[in-house]
């Protein structure tokens, strides 16, 4: 999987799923930079004999003009373990994340170091996204 122009204009896809037609026990989910946190985290999950699907997630807005059964095949109902990675606020991801799911986002703000300093201190680290996804199971 991966992207492109035709995956990015639906405002949500797939970018890894090892769980070869089956649910995946988990969906990670991740907008922009952090996508690769999801795609790590997903390595370390699968390494672990998880069935794990990355979505990146660039437009909440593209994602709800899709059909119904579109949002179905990315994010089926009955997955309910899910994790948001977002370096931004929590707000509007509930919708997605669902009341058994997580996040990783930043809910407060005033932080002053180098970007990579606030992030890694803020849990945006691969092996961070890896332990809130394995507490999820």
């Amino acid at each position: 999987a991966g992207s492109s122009i035709d995956a990015v204009a639906k405002g949500a896809y797939i970018v890894s799923d090892n769980s070869t037609g089956n649910l995946p026990d988990i969906i990670l989910m991740g907008t922009g930079s952090e996508v690769h946190l999801a795609v790590g985290a997903a390595e370390k999950l699968v390494a672990d004999g998880k069935t794990v699907r990355v979505v990146s997630f660039p437009c909440w807005e593209l994602f709800e003009k899709q059909s119904p059964e579109y949002k179905e095949s990315v994010f089926p109902k009955a997955v309910k373990r899910r994790l948001v990675v977002e370096a931004a606020s929590s707000f509007g991801w509930a919708k997605y994340v669902g009341p058994e799911g997580d996040y990783v986002c930043i809910d407060d703000f005033g932080h002053s170091a180098p970007g990579d300093v606030v992030l890694k201190k803020l849990g945006f680290t691969v092996d961070n996204v890896y332990a809130k996804a394995k507490a999820l199971l």
